[in-house]
């Protein structure tokens, strides 16, 4: 037990900011990431942390991924690599909404 409890004090609990999606959200909508998170609790519950890490790695990682968004981020910057090549060898044009040059609106 800590001399001072600082998480207290501040009202913040580090210890579970992975499972905040699970808390009760506003306007009753569920989070982005629920359900991942949920598989997740549901396969590690009662059986361990070194089994949770073995057995329950596809839906940690799936969990992650949905709040990082790294591989999507990856998958992005590649589609947008590409489109740059292919308009700098001349074999694509954006449309022109695209540019910036759609026709005014009245």
């Amino acid at each position: 037990m800590p001399f001072f409890d600082i998480q207290k004090r501040l009202g913040v609990d580090l210890d579970r900011w992975m499972t905040i999606q699970s808390a009760t959200q506003p306007h009753k909508l569920s989070s982005r990431c629920h359900a991942f998170e949920k598989e997740w609790i549901e396969c590690s519950h009662g059986i361990g942390v070194v089994r949770a890490e073995k057995e329950c790695k596809i839906e940690y990682d799936d969990f992650v991924e949905c709040l990082l968004r790294q591989k999507t981020m990856q998958r992005l910057s590649a589609i947008k690599r590409q489109r740059d090549k292919l308009i700098k060898e001349g074999k694509y044009t954006p449309p022109p909404h695209h540019v910036g040059n759609e026709d005014p609106r009245p």
